[in-house]
């Protein structure tokens, strides 16, 4: 039950980074955003580990388990959330989000066919709710192609950036779960520092390689900058919650009650990105059968 709850106060803290993310794209780029949201994990993850004392770990863990959380770090907070934060460019966080939850079935594969995890009935028709829910919201927004604030969506490229986004984001927790190798949460915890600590590394070295100065990286726009620092703290406790939740919860179970992000995308963004986005009370109706798709994951805890 514990890694349910994770998993969904995770998802919670995934949309408040995707909202506070949306409004900074507005005016800023999205390689200054990938600049600022995954470097700042890595001295929040160091303090959490100083203040448990779990930093011992970093040297008897295995050279497999470094690799692989180094691998996840590269793929989820490099490639992934790229491909994501152009989605959420293009289309903005409530239209975007359907398209990124086919990472699931990626998901779902990797832990049934490859984990060896097991399948329920009630795991399946959860799942299938929790597709089916984001995609007819998905299916709704199609109608429109302009924000209040008259912000033009593009779909077609909106579209291949949210399945390129979902296949990474579908194939990092396969590498986050081998990289534990049947530790817990304290490995989980770990594992998300050496994931963030490799991903902040690849960053600057890109950049380095680039020619382009760190000043102009990080002073592109102020407003962009500030909505950047905010979208990086949602997501360091996304992720925290996420590698503790992948600690003690399989693959199957985790990923799916994460996929409900779009609900509280919609939400977040109804308060935050009104005129930024495009929301239509109709899709009240594909949040309703994620929420029931959540109550069947859970229920076969």
């Amino acid at each position: 039950m514990l890694g349910g709850v994770l998993a969904l106060l995770s998802s919670m803290m995934f949309a408040g980074n995707m909202t506070t993310l949306r409004r900074g794209v507005i005016t800023a780029p999205v390689y200054q955003a990938i600049a600022i949201t995954v470097p700042i994990g890595v001295p929040l993850f160091y303090m959490i580990l100083v203040i448990f004392d779990y930093t011992y770990l970093l040297y008897t863990m295995s050279f497999d388990s470094l690799f692989f959380f180094s691998l996840a770090g590269i793929v989820h907070l490099i490639i992934g959330r790229y491909c994501n934060y152009k989605s959420t460019q293009l289309l903005g966080a409530t239209l975007a989000g359907p398209v990124t939850q086919l990472g699931l079935l990626v998901s779902i594969f990797f832990a049934f066919f490859v984990l060896g995890e097991i399948i329920t009935l009630k795991l399946l028709i959860g799942i299938s709710l929790i597709i089916i829910g984001p995609s007819i919201i998905l299916f709704l927004g199609k109608e429109n192609s302009k924000t209040k604030s008259g912000i033009i969506i593009d779909y077609k490229k909106g579209y291949i950036w949210g399945i390129l986004c979902a296949i990474s984001f579908g194939i990092s927790p396969y590498f986050v779960k081998v990289g534990l190798n049947e530790g817990g949460v304290k490995e989980s915890i770990v594992g998300a520092f050496i994931a963030y600590f490799s991903a902040t590394i690849l960053i600057f070295l890109i950049i380095i390689i680039s020619k382009k100065s760190f000043r102009e990286i990080y002073n592109y726009q102020k407003e962009g900058v500030s909505w950047f620092l905010l979208a990086g703290i949602f997501s360091f406790f996304a992720h925290l919650l996420r590698y503790m939740a992948l600690g003690i919860a399989p693959i199957s179970i985790v990923e799916p009650i994460q996929k409900t992000t779009i609900i509280f995308r919609v939400i977040f963004s109804w308060f935050i990105n009104k005129k930024h986005e495009i929301i239509n009370f109709k899709v009240l109706f594909g949040i309703f059968l994620s929420i029931v798709g959540v109550y069947f994951i859970i229920w076969q805890i």
